[in-house]
């Protein structure tokens, strides 16, 4: 997505006046938020209730798992089931099986399920493809598994070719949303080019993390496949939201998928394959023979990256670090594992698998990264910097295609504000006044600095104040004091529902925080880096 960085103009956001109460943010499934914002539903919840008539009278094939369950823990399997509405004649499940619990690229076989005497078919087995034999019985397909928002995570391999299957065999497919864990903000990694396309851990052309949901991927799919599909968005959803902010359990998608800490570090330390590099501990340890523990620690946390700290930790014979995420939405586990990846290699004597010309002969280290060119990169000694600004072109052309296919719903209408990771709630709404200047309630964005706030009503002056940072701005003046110095914005500070709203550049420009604005999304992220 396009950004462009604010820069000069000015400040911060915090309510004031007589009132200082900052509300708190919406409230979890099954009860209605504090802010009065939708609660939040899944897909496969609405599609019994709002979207009921998608499925009467139908005969449904479900693709699910154990992680198809709503808020209350319900499989959308039995639910069906038991509907009287339409009738579940087929379940389809994807690799480590209905039940979750085989091994990984363990072959599964079809079955009867023994509880409910319908046929259970394998795609991860015979065929990874739904075939019209297993599509025969059915007026549509139903898809309801979580994903982990990892290119190389097989289920949405899974959707991708059942979507395929239902438009050569004229079945309607409809895909019930459930949100991407790492949250919609996160785009990075090198993305898959033509040559590495229909592999099963890359069925397009995505980057490492794509920052969808499966609904999004669905329609981003489609553009090549043309399925008859629908997509049941969910209720109270926000593309700013990881998936500890929905309020939800998390569901062990697969074996080695026990906890979220183990959903954010799989892209972060899964990528050496067949190098000698490689991950332990539900993914949350990396390293390999030959790497001095302490000194990888030290290069890693030296980086800079954002929402994670790096233990150093022997593992036998294995130098490695085990990865502490401090932040989730801050953490970016792409990213993270260009730099575990590249440090790795520069410490030790590892090897780079090589592909052959064919399909047949393409190792797995390739397929995971899409591309042969990170293996190149990496033996002419490129540093994680230099890698990210080889892949940085394509990624950015995908931030803009992905762009039509992102779903509305998840993208407010109003300006968001995220400080240091977290979205801001306002009782007054931020805005783009006629400057084409985001304006923010003035205490909100101070307290989430950690700053205090002043109210002078005779003068009508607001005062912020951090340590030894004080800045001092009058309603409807242009000329701000930070510093004992003064200067002069393009736009005034101004009274709004009773809040004093002020130009939120302000931050970058007196605080020494950096803050990007999202145009396409309307978001303003805040990192004070305090």
């Amino acid at each position: 997505m396009m950004r462009k960085k604010l820069s000069v103009c000015f400040i911060i956001a915090v309510l004031v006046c007589t009132s200082f109460s900052v509300f708190s943010c919406a409230g979890k499934p099954g009860g209605a938020g504090e802010t009065g914002k939708p609660t939040f539903k899944l897909g496969s919840e609405l599609l019994q209730s709002k979207y009921a008539h998608l499925i009467e009278g139908k005969k449904v094939g479900l693709v699910t798992n154990q992680s198809g369950v709503n808020a209350r823990g319900e499989s959308t399997m039995e639910l069906l089931y038991r509907d009287p509405r339409c009738q579940l004649v087929a379940l389809y499940a994807p690799e480590h099986g209905l039940d979750g619990k085989a091994g990984a690229g363990a072959y599964i076989e079809s079955y009867i399920h023994e509880k409910m005497g319908l046929p259970v078919y394998s795609l991860y087995g015979q065929t990874r493809m739904p075939t019209a034999e297993m599509l025969e019985d059915i007026d549509l397909l139903i898809f309801d598994i979580q994903d982990i928002g990892a290119r190389t995570y097989t289920y949405m391999s899974t959707l991708n070719y059942c979507m395929v299957a239902a438009q050569k065999y004229g079945k309607p497919i409809i895909v019930l949303d459930r949100p991407n864990p790492l949250g919609g903000r996160i785009v990075d990694g090198p993305v898959l080019e033509d040559d590495y396309y229909a592999t099963f851990v890359g069925v397009d052309n995505l980057p490492m993390a794509h920052g969808m949901t499966a609904g999004e991927l669905a329609q981003f799919f489609n553009r090549k496949i043309g399925a008859a599909l629908t997509v049941v968005p969910m209720e109270g959803y926000r593309r700013t939201m990881t998936f500890a902010d929905t309020g939800l359990e998390w569901v062990q998608t697969s074996p080695n998928i026990p906890h979220l800490d183990a959903v954010f570090c799989y892209m972060s330390t899964g990528l050496g394959e067949g190098t000698g590099i490689f991950q332990a501990d539900y993914f949350q340890w990396i390293g390999g023979k030959g790497i001095e523990a302490q000194r990888y620690a030290g290069l890693l946390n030296g980086a800079g990256l954002p929402g994670v700290t790096f233990l150093p930790e022997k593992r036998g014979e294995a130098g490695g670090v085990r990865l502490k995420i401090t932040d989730y939405a801050t953490f970016n586990p792409a990213r993270t594992g260009i730099y575990a990846l590249a440090y790795g290699y520069s410490l030790g004597d590892f090897k780079i698998p090589k592909s052959g010309p064919t399909k047949e002969t393409m190792v797995m280290f390739d397929k995971v990264m899409g591309t042969n060119k990170i293996g190149q990169y990496l033996e002419q000694g490129l540093t994680p910097q230099e890698i990210e600004a080889r892949y940085a072109p394509a990624l950015n052309r995908f931030k803009e295609e992905r762009k039509k296919y992102l779903l509305k719903e998840y993208d407010p209408g109003e300006v968001s504000i995220v400080v240091d990771g977290k979205e801001i709630a306002f009782d007054s709404a931020p805005y783009i006044n006629t400057d084409d200047r985001v304006m923010v309630p003035f205490r909100a964005i101070a307290e989430a600095l950690g700053a205090k706030v002043g109210w002078e009503p005779l003068n009508r002056e607001v005062t912020f104040t951090r340590g030894k940072q004080a800045v001092l701005l009058r309603i409807g003046s242009p000329v701000i004091v930070a510093g004992g110095k003064r200067h002069k914005v393009d736009t005034v500070p101004v009274i709004k529902n009773s809040r004093t709203m002020v130009p939120v550049r302000f931050i970058s420009e007196f605080l020494g925080a950096e803050v990007d604005w999202d145009g396409h999304f309307k978001i303003v992220t805040v990192n004070s880096g305090w």
